[in-house]
């Protein structure tokens, strides 16, 4: 009898794999084709705006546009990655097909015309509502359009960064404080491997990040196998980089929240305010390497994540100018995501730490990297897991011990207002406004 159990099971389980398999591949392939093509207009509108210094001064027009180009044809398309959230946690609303084409379009526009912002958001966006659509054409149960908006979410991630081991743990972590659900465990993992290689195979190149330190095995203490005065350091970093996330997911909504407060109508007016601040904030500064991006800058020797990982090669303040800019920018209507600004800030402020500690610049700038987006997203598994695709499993400790800390030290906030509490993290007694069920 027992056998017999096991015998259904296994071909239970081959029939869910082989079923996933087949609703995965199409996501897949539409959303690493259309993220590889997100990525390439990306690069062409930085260099183009390196070569067209004067396109700053119509970021304002920019918002304008972007406000209206949602208001006429977006709905319920402005929620964003939250939208996604929101239709995993309770299917039925729907994602709008309409969503990918004009995330791409404004993120586009807004990283043209100099607004800070990434790149993360426009993915997962892209692929939620690419995964929704063939939803939808596979006529689907509730059940499964939560899987499969979750692998949409993977396969976005994934393909975005690189990072396809990453991008299905996030799928799964992102949607809820304290607790992952495994049904779409593998779906998510299948769709995030082909995400990557689609987008790979349209020649993509993505940036490559090394830190060249390594822990020695000396120690004082026979068994111990790694640096206990380095790792009491990291510890110390990792409280500051979850207090940044902190502060740029607080400011991030304030700034949203008090725009809307004070301009009630007219609504087209807060893209333009926000243009006109980072625009005067860029002259005060006398440089344009907080703008766009920011993973590598138009002069060499400028300020950029790449230039992080080198001593001297961000200011002391470069990650809270980096913030201040990211917050203003999405938070006044401008569209992107979230995340490559939070590995700016991560990088430069585990720069300017190390130098301070006397600690290896590479490794603090690699550890604020991953840290501080666990900070601000509440996915310290996920970004673990990133710390070790992109730099290697040298010091996977380090990556760890940063990114659990940080996750602790940033509170029950994050950029993502659908993100739900399911288990309050240690010592904080805080309740959800929506339990998950």
């Amino acid at each position: 009898m027992n056998k017999l159990k096991t015998s259904f099971e296994f071909i239970a389980v081959i029939r869910h794999l082989l079923k996933w398999t087949a609703l995965v591949i199409p996501v897949s392939l539409i959303v690493g084709s259309l993220v590889a093509l997100f990525l390439w207009l990306l690069d062409q509108a930085t260099q183009f705006r390196w070569q067209y210094e004067w396109l700053l001064f119509l970021l304002p027009l920019a918002g304008i546009a972007i406000h209206f180009l949602y208001k006429l044809w977006g709905k319920n398309s402005e929620a964003g990655n939250n939208l996604i959230m929101d239709e995993i946690h309770e299917p039925g609303g729907g994602v709008p097909a309409r969503m990918a084409p004009l995330v791409l379009i404004t993120t586009i526009i807004t990283h043209l015309f100099g607004g800070s912002a990434g790149r993360e958001g426009t993915a997962v966006q892209i692929g939620g509502s690419m995964a929704n659509m063939l939803g939808r054409w596979f006529n689907l149960s509730k059940p499964d359009t939560r899987i499969i908006l979750m692998t949409g979410i993977a396969a976005g991630f994934g393909a975005v960064f690189g990072t396809p081991i990453t991008g299905a743990i996030f799928a799964l972590e992102v949607l809820a404080i304290g607790r992952i659900k495994y049904d779409a465990l593998i779906p998510c993992l299948i769709a995030a491997v082909f995400a990557d290689i689609v987008c790979s195979a349209w020649s993509i190149h993505h940036t490559q990040y090394h830190i060249l330190f390594h822990h020695s095995d000396a120690s004082i203490v026979p068994f111990l196998h790694f640096d206990f005065l380095l790792l009491s350091k990291v510890i110390i970093a990792g409280i500051a980089f979850g207090l940044s996330g902190y502060l740029f997911a607080t400011l991030s909504h304030t700034i949203k929240q008090q725009a809307n407060r004070f301009i009630p109508t007219h609504k087209w007016l807060i893209p333009v305010i926000g243009a006109g601040i980072i625009i005067v904030l860029t002259y005060i500064l006398g440089t344009r390497d907080y703008l766009g991006l920011g993973v590598t800058s138009k002069d060499p020797n400028g300020i950029s994540i790449v230039n992080a990982f080198k001593a001297n090669g961000v200011t002391n303040l470069s990650w809270f100018w980096k913030l201040l800019f990211t917050a203003i920018t999405l938070g006044t209507g401008f569209k992107g995501g979230e995340v490559t600004p939070l590995f700016f800030i991560g990088a430069a402020l585990g720069n300017t730490l190390a130098l301070y500690m006397g600690a290896p610049v590479d490794l603090f700038a690699g550890i604020g990297f991953i840290a501080v987006f666990a900070a601000a997203t509440n996915t310290p598994l996920a970004c673990t897991l990133m710390g070790i695709e992109l730099f290697g499993t040298d010091n996977v400790l380090y990556f760890a011990v940063a990114c659990f800390t940080a996750y602790y030290f940033s509170g029950h906030s994050g950029i993502y207002t659908s993100q739900r509490i399911a288990v309050a993290k240690a010592g904080i007694k805080k309740r959800a406004k929506r339990q998950e069920n």
